[in-house]
């Protein structure tokens, strides 16, 4: 009988890597951890049409940088980057440290 294996954990450091990129103390894990999956969610949901393929969270000192890769950019960013502005502000809702957005 064969053992069931998560594949995202068999691929790490082979041809994948970590979601996230971010160490924190036991005290704020829990919560940097409910930030980070409400704002996969949030990211997934506002932008079903632009072909999200994944998104990188990543927190250096008292900053969150999230990178989202996407097969449309052009849906996201919007006429000369006025969706992307608004998509900011409602991604800083979710944190409270600041935030850095990029789209690849």
């Amino acid at each position: 009988m064969g053992q069931k294996v998560n594949p995202i954990g068999m691929r790490l450091q082979v041809n994948r890597t970590w979601d996230s990129r971010w160490f924190a103390e036991s005290k704020d894990y829990g919560n940097l951890l409910l930030e980070d999956l409400r704002m996969r969610e949030f990211i997934h949901k506002e932008l079903k049409q632009a072909g999200i393929s994944k998104v990188i969270i990543e927190r250096p000192h008292k900053k969150c940088r999230v990178t989202i890769h996407t097969a449309r950019p052009g849906v996201i960013i919007g006429k000369k980057g006025a969706d992307i502005e608004t998509l900011r502000k409602k991604l800083t809702v979710f944190t409270k440290s600041e935030l850095h957005l990029n789209i690849v």
